[in-house]
């Protein structure tokens, strides 16, 4: 693959958030008097829009919503958005690309504001040239949006010389709608079938084949 401009999802790309995201969205949940005994439940919220996890799984109307969303930013900015790690080998594999001349970019539907952070806590920020995110309201949300605010933001990146990069069909839906091509990982929360179901050209089993795909 020969692509100049790489779009990368953070959740479940970048850095495994599962402890985060699940204690957040169960302490949020827990306002409604929602108890979830196992975590591992709540793993299906890692990667979509937020609001759309509470509307869709829980069935919450928009004021339901706002205030669900309202009660997770409460646990998630204070604690739950260091409940994370960097998967292996993606510092260096990072660091490879930039310096093999590569412009990385973070397309992210968490929001703009908690995503740097992450970023400068596990040191990477430096490797990015531009990270298009959410807006805490819920504007840029759908994974379309936020690829075409990166690449009208980012000087000489279109969908041509760009490839997203992500575990989810949200990423790789996001990227078939802009006309981009897009890598599905397979280390992340989607399954191989989600990724080639939605159309993702290539699928990485791990870091190393990503960075053999990227290089």
């Amino acid at each position: 693959m020969n692509k100049s401009h790489l779009l990368f999802d953070l959740d479940g790309t970048i850095s495994d958030p599962a402890a985060g995201i699940t204690k957040s969205f169960a302490y949020a949940l827990g306002a409604f008097g929602i108890h979830v005994a196992d975590l591992s439940e709540l793993r299906r919220v890692i990667g979509p829009p937020l609001r759309d996890s509470f509307r869709n799984l829980y069935g919450f109307d928009d004021e339901a919503t706002e205030i669900a969303v309202a009660k997770y930013r409460e646990y998630f900015a204070e604690t739950g958005i260091f409940e994370n790690d960097l998967y292996e080998g993606v510092e260096p594999l990072l660091r490879d690309l930039r310096d093999a001349g590569k412009t990385l970019i973070i397309a992210t539907s968490k929001p703009t504001i908690y995503t740097s952070r992450i970023l400068e806590h596990f040191a990477i920020a430096e490797f990015f040239t531009f990270v298009s995110g959410a807006e805490l309201d819920g504007r840029r949300s759908v994974k379309s949006e936020i690829i075409r605010y990166a690449l009208e933001n980012v000087a000489g990146a279109t969908a041509e010389n760009s490839v997203m990069i992500g575990d989810r069909r949200h990423d790789i839906d996001g990227a078939r709608a802009v006309g981009m091509a897009s890598v599905g990982v397979l280390y992340g929360y989607g399954d191989e079938r989600e990724l080639r179901d939605a159309g993702a050209a290539y699928t990485a089993a791990n870091v190393r084949e990503l960075g053999e795909l990227l290089r």
